[in-house]
């Protein structure tokens, strides 16, 4: 339960930072993905979808992704292109 809370704070600080993290030290990514290309894109593009998503199907019954949990995903997803979006708007603004 402390490594959850540990890796719950450093995912505020970077999503990378914990995806890593749960790379090097477990096998929560190669069991929530069949491959390695989708953490890998995930790590670089969309970091917050990739993490809720193997997050959930960690923690969820059965080692997959159902029902509300869906909407955290879909809330991960919203927040990567939020941050893209307000990366274009701060560049267009110079």
């Amino acid at each position: 339960m402390l490594m959850g809370c540990f890796l719950a704070l450093f995912a505020l600080i970077s999503p990378r930072l914990v995806l890593f993290l749960l790379w090097i030290f477990s096998d929560v990514l190669s069991r929530a993905f069949d491959s390695w290309i989708i953490p890998l894109l995930g790590f670089f593009l969309l970091p917050w979808t990739t993490l809720a998503y193997a997050a959930f199907w960690d923690w969820g019954p059965g080692h997959h992704v159902v029902g509300f949990e869906w909407f955290f995903v879909a809330l991960a997803f919203f927040i990567d292109l939020s941050a893209y979006a307000g990366g274009q708007r701060a560049r267009s603004m110079r």
